[in-house]
């Protein structure tokens, strides 16, 4: 009788059979939103011929089982890594230097290892010194998410139509475009940056928003003149769009903003800047500088919907299914 941590669930068994297979083992370590998505993507598309898996919690790997998210579950990063052709780290940020510590030892030569965080240099300076001879170490983004999180967020699509960045930093080609095909096959563009370029345009893309949406909602949280059930109430509006960024998962991003300090604190000054220029706006009544302002960063917002990375509709193109994980 198989154990639990090795379990294999028999729709995904099937669910491989005469597919174009580009790693035939595949090791997730950390189950979260973007593992469970790739899970999802992976089988849809027939991309891995098997999938392990490993989780910290006990909790999550037994949600995991419960779902049949991969087709062996584990109970070490180690035990999960062995013999896998494809290695993608799916943890915070901040701990990914002691799980490739930990796995380097069962990675087997000519192994790809990966990883889906959200900052590229401090995770290449944590992770690369433990790689060892003869695995490649090709890192990577892909810029897709929702608010949600956990093993049952994930869901086949969340990848389609997004961007995945790869940082090879010198990592062989080979490896390199094998992963690119991988990412494409699980529905998403692919583009190649340098580490530091990454996490400069991550911090005006995506970390600097998501402090300025924390920082929004604590604002309303220490109003007095606003009470909480207003709060609520009246978020139709766009403090509703605050809140749903400052739902992610407080683990991840208290990892990004220590990981990537210098560039958000860049962008942040230069966004205070931005303030000023017009809160004085405001304040002289200079409805022209207004105007133009708004009309120049609508035209931002635009763009991002004509290049089919978002939608106009209220949802932020996701429909309550996908929300909730298919």
């Amino acid at each position: 009788m198989r154990s639990a941590s090795s379990r294999v669930c028999g729709e995904a068994r099937g669910a491989h059979r005469g597919r174009a297979v580009i790693y035939h083992r595949v090791a997730l370590i950390g189950l979260g939103l973007i593992a469970s998505s790739m899970a999802h993507a992976m089988r849809r598309a027939g991309a891995a011929g098997e999938i392990s898996g490993h989780a910290r919690s006990a909790e999550t790997r037994a949600v995991a089982r419960e779902i049949g998210l991969c087709d062996r579950v584990c109970d070490s990063a180690a035990e999960a890594a062995e013999g896998a052709d494809l290695v993608v780290l799916c943890t915070p940020v901040g701990v990914m230097g002691a799980v490739a510590a930990e796995i380097a030892p069962a990675l087997k030569p000519g192994a790809t290892l990966s990883d889906v965080g959200s900052v590229k240099r401090s995770v290449i300076r944590a992770v690369a010194p433990h790689v060892p001879p003869g695995v490649h170490f090709v890192p990577a983004h892909p810029l897709a998410g929702t608010e949600y999180s956990g093993p049952r967020a994930g869901f086949a699509t969340l990848f389609d139509n997004r961007w995945c960045i790869l940082v090879p930093e010198g990592a062989d080609r080979a490896a390199t475009d094998r992963l690119a095909a991988f990412w494409r096959a699980l529905g998403a563009n692919v583009d190649e940056m340098d580490a530091d370029h990454h996490d400069r345009v991550l911090a005006v893309v995506s970390h600097t928003p998501h402090l300025i949406a924390y920082t929004m909602v604590g604002v309303a949280e220490h109003l007095e003149i606003v009470t909480e059930s207003e709060v609520i109430k009246y978020s139709a509006s766009g403090f509703r769009d605050f809140t749903r960024i400052a739902a992610s998962d407080p683990v991840m991003w208290r990892d990004v903003f220590l990981s990537n300090r210098d560039a958000t604190l860049d962008i942040l000054g230069r966004f205070t800047e931005e303030l000023f220029v017009l809160q004085r706006a405001i304040r002289m009544g200079d409805g022209a500088l207004l105007h133009d302002y708004f009309t120049r960063t609508r035209a931002i917002r635009r763009g991002i919907i004509e290049a089919g990375q978002d939608t106009p509709v209220p949802d932020f193109g996701r429909s309550a299914v996908g929300q909730a994980g298919e």
